[in-house]
């Protein structure tokens, strides 16, 4: 093993570039020798120094940190210093526990909705479904991915899951009946009874049942499909209670195929 090591062949060891090994020799972290030729050359307490930096930049150690920590290296700042990364540790573990259900939760989503069938009517009961709710007018595809954002950004403290947030879109009834097409009222995303607690919900989808047709591919089928609904729900002595709404299982956020968009369209309902 040589003692010393010139720049080019400490980048290649270290996958540091070299300018950030020369930023790092003029902030003083390292303190390679000049050779006759004034070429520099690392030392092997150069590159111990380096492993210490390479380490705590892992962990997101500004670089004024890396420096006071080596100015004052002693036995009692080593242990505050292994205190911290443990703890810088456990954040990251959690922050990938976290991640780790975001993409468990969405693969779930995305299996689960790849068995649905569509074009099949059906009931389903819920409790109260509490919601955050932004009423606007909608008319193309474009307004309503900037309504979802700009409900999101009002809300983001709450939905740090955007990709797994059930959301959806309500039209007027009345305007439907009378071939008000493609026009929606408001937009919300949906949480589960049990996040209450930790929502300061605005809006409720009422506990009942509701009748339900999924469907899949482009949305300008929206029209024709909640008409198929509501004219069901009068065949069969169904008593309409509310505006119809969309909920978008598949979107834009997974594929930009949108034969393989699926959505639900839901309307609450009570027996005659």
């Amino acid at each position: 093993m040589k003692n010393d090591y010139k720049i080019n062949e400490i980048s290649k060891l270290y996958g540091i570039g070299v300018d950030a090994l020369r930023y790092y020799e003029k902030l003083g972290l390292v303190e390679p020798r000049r050779d006759g030729n004034g070429y520099r050359l690392y030392s092997l307490q150069d590159m111990y120094k380096l492993n210490i930096i390479r380490d705590l930049r892992q962990l997101d150690f500004t670089m004024q940190q890396i420096k006071t920590y080596l100015d004052q290296q002693s036995v009692e700042n080593t242990l505050e210093l292994l205190f911290t990364e443990q703890e810088l540790i456990k954040e990251q573990i959690a922050k990938l526990k976290t991640t780790q259900r975001i993409i468990q939760g969405r693969i779930k989503v995305l299996t689960d909705a790849s068995k649905i069938q569509t074009g099949l009517f059906s009931i389903k009961t819920y409790p109260d479904r509490p919601c955050l709710q932004l009423n606007t007018r909608i008319t193309r595809d474009e307004e309503m991915d900037y309504a979802i954002k700009k409900l999101h950004q009002k809300h983001k403290s709450h939905i740090p899951d955007f990709g797994n947030q059930l959301y959806g879109a309500s039209v007027s009834l009345e305007e439907l009946k009378h071939g008000v097409r493609d026009v929606f009222n408001s937009v919300f995303f949906i949480f589960n009874p049990d996040e209450t607690g930790r929502i300061d919900y605005d809006y409720i989808l009422p506990a009942g049942n509701y009748l339900s047709l999924f469907y899949r591919g482009n949305y300008r089928q929206s029209h024709e499909k909640m008409l198929e609904l509501v004219s069901h729900a009068n065949e069969k002595g169904l008593r309409v209670i509310g505006d119809p709404f969309e909920i978008y299982e598949i979107d834009n956020r997974d594929t930009i195929i949108t034969d393989q968009f699926l959505t639900e369209i839901q309307l609450r309902i009570a027996e005659e």
